[in-house]
């Protein structure tokens, strides 16, 4: 089985990471930033930055 790009080859193979831990990182950071934005709730600013059109310079 191919290892990827051996990041981890100086590491013993017990302490690699495996797809577990990767999968289980990934949880957490999207669990991290819904739980960010439900706190910052920054729903105004992003609908003035997306949506809005600038107004033109006179």
């Amino acid at each position: 089985m191919a290892t990827g790009s051996g990041m981890f080859k100086f590491l013993r193979p017990r302490l690699r990471p495996q797809p577990t831990d990767v999968a289980a990182a990934a949880t957490w950071g999207v669990a991290a930033t819904a739980t960010a934005v439900w706190l910052i709730q920054p729903f105004d600013w992003l609908k003035k930055q997306l949506f809005q059109n600038p107004e033109p310079e006179k």
